[in-house]
């Protein structure tokens, strides 16, 4: 029987997989915002987070196998088959063939490569703060395309369809997600 993994359990996985400063903020960022949206969609915020907290997980130290080896390591340690499906999931046309379905895999896959978007525009404004970045602004580096370029803006657009949303509102979702972690993400900037 498989295994529902507690915060503490995915904090230790990750970190013993990730020692990167930067992908260690990222997987507790995609957890803020999986965590956001699941409260906004009446759904586990425990469950959600989880998944966002290791979504990369492999990606440190096995980057030709992203999503592969982290499938490999959770069906070891015996963690359900839908967690496990979710985090695969957000590799979908990238370095996967299986496609969110679920409400939970397509926030994934629409937020995970927004929130690299959204910390970039925080860290270009004056005060490299997530606190007072907008939506506005956001939307504004969305369109120059050489900003953040390694953003994938392409599946953050068929995530948010997928979703039924429009983008400005995931952007909005996100962007408050963010906020309320602002410091766990080192997004504060000179914010007192």
């Amino acid at each position: 029987m498989a295994k529902v993994p507690t915060r503490e359990e995915a904090y230790a996985l990750l970190t013993e997989y990730n020692k990167s400063d930067s992908l260690i903020k990222h997987a507790l960022t995609v957890e803020a915002v999986m965590r956001h949206f699941a409260e906004l969609f009446g759904e586990d915020p425990e469950k959600w987070g989880i998944i966002g907290l290791v979504h990369d997980l492999d990606y440190e130290m096995y980057p030709e196998e992203h999503c592969k080896k982290t499938q490999e390591i959770l069906t070891e340690k015996n963690w359900p088959e839908d967690y496990i499906r979710a985090i695969v999931s957000h590799g979908w046309k990238l370095c996967t063939d299986v496609e969110p379905v679920e409400k939970m895999e397509k926030v994934l896959y629409a937020t995970d490569e927004l929130t690299g978007l959204i910390a970039a525009t925080a860290l270009m404004r004056p005060s490299k703060s997530i606190l007072d970045t907008t939506v506005k602004s956001v939307k504004k580096k969305w369109k120059q395309k050489s900003f953040a370029a390694g953003v994938n803006r392409e599946v953050i657009e068929e995530g948010v369809q997928m979703l039924g949303m429009e983008l400005e509102q995931v952007m909005a979702e996100t962007l408050t997600a963010m906020q309320k972690v602002a410091d766990n993400i080192g997004l504060r900037g000179m914010h007192d």
